[in-house]
């Protein structure tokens, strides 16, 4: 690991969340467990993360074959992509981030609300954003202070969406939490948010649910969809024998899905439980689980 962090510039931590939660490359492992990587995935990082500094989102390009990437980063060499106003907006709120200045980043996260709309901004910088910060966290280029003062005020811009949506009676229902051991529950809420502002009744449960309470909030409301987020359990096989508790005692028409950053450690899941990928891919699996009818926001300027 060390070799190609010299070799691509990547840190430590972005490399193991790359591999992780969009299985960029799938190394081998010596004798003694320590990675090994190929010259082929090396290249291919190195085109990733050119890729991803000139504003592409690693989701949109990881599965981009690398011939198709070399010649991506060719042209934006030539021809740099223009800086989208959401890329704009994330990059502000980085900046106040690191000032560890939540006022203003409230500030910032309001203006990139109201210029872009609810789901562009979930979308393309609040969740970004989020991921962001823990990837600086873990990295330590920004401390504990930083990363509670922004989730407070990513709680606050969250909160202010969901207050601000009237959902129609009659609407598919989706019970939100994470599951027991995973206190983080900022995932959860950005999941819950975008699924009410899809139209969905969501019952949010928040953190650290036991599977049973889960199951039985579930059946009493005749849930359609049950989605948890998985960021940082204290022990993973835990989770996974919640997740096969809960499988089992949910109706079998419940779909079960679930994201966060350590989704993908919990493979394979089974039949009957879905990763989701990103807050695109869960607004997206939602609507083919039960097309909703969309929430409206009725004060769309409180945030």
């Amino acid at each position: 690991m060390r070799v190609v962090t010299a070799r691509t510039g990547l840190s430590p931590h972005v490399l193991r969340a790359w591999e992780r939660r969009y299985e960029a490359v799938a190394p081998g492992r010596s004798a003694a467990g320590q990675r090994l990587y190929s010259d082929a995935d090396v290249d291919r990082l190195a085109l990733l993360l050119r890729a991803t500094q000139a504003g592409r989102a690693i989701g949109q390009v990881v599965r981009i074959p690398v011939d198709e990437l070399a010649r991506l980063a060719d042209r934006d060499a030539r021809h740099p992509p223009p800086v989208t106003p959401a890329a704009e907006h994330l990059g502000a709120a980085m900046t106040e981030v690191r000032d560890l200045a939540p006022e203003r980043l409230h500030v910032v996260l309001r203006r990139a609300l109201l210029s872009l709309g609810t789901t562009v901004f979930l979308e393309q910088v609040l969740a970004p954003l989020l991921s962001g910060i823990g990837d600086a966290w873990q990295g330590g280029s920004i401390g504990i202070a930083h990363e509670h003062a922004a989730s407070e005020v990513a709680v606050r811009v969250l909160d202010g969406l969901m207050d601000d949506l009237e959902v129609a009676d009659g609407g598919p229902v989706a019970v939100v939490a994470t599951p027991s051991g995973e206190r983080h529950s900022l995932g959860a809420r950005l999941a819950a948010v975008t699924a009410a502002h899809d139209g969905w009744r969501v019952i949010l449960l928040g953190a650290d649910v036991p599977a049973d309470e889960i199951a039985a909030t579930a059946r009493r409301h005749g849930a359609r969809v049950v989605g948890l987020s998985v960021v940082a359990p204290p022990d993973l096989r835990t989770v996974r024998a919640g997740l096969r508790s809960l499988r089992a005692a949910l109706e079998p028409r419940t779909a079960l899905l679930v994201g966060g950053a350590r989704a993908a450690e919990l493979e394979p899941l089974g039949e009957k439980v879905t990763q989701v990928r990103d807050l695109v891919h869960w607004r997206s699996l939602l609507r083919g689980y039960a097309p909703a009818r969309r929430g409206r926001a009725v004060r769309g300027s409180r945030t």
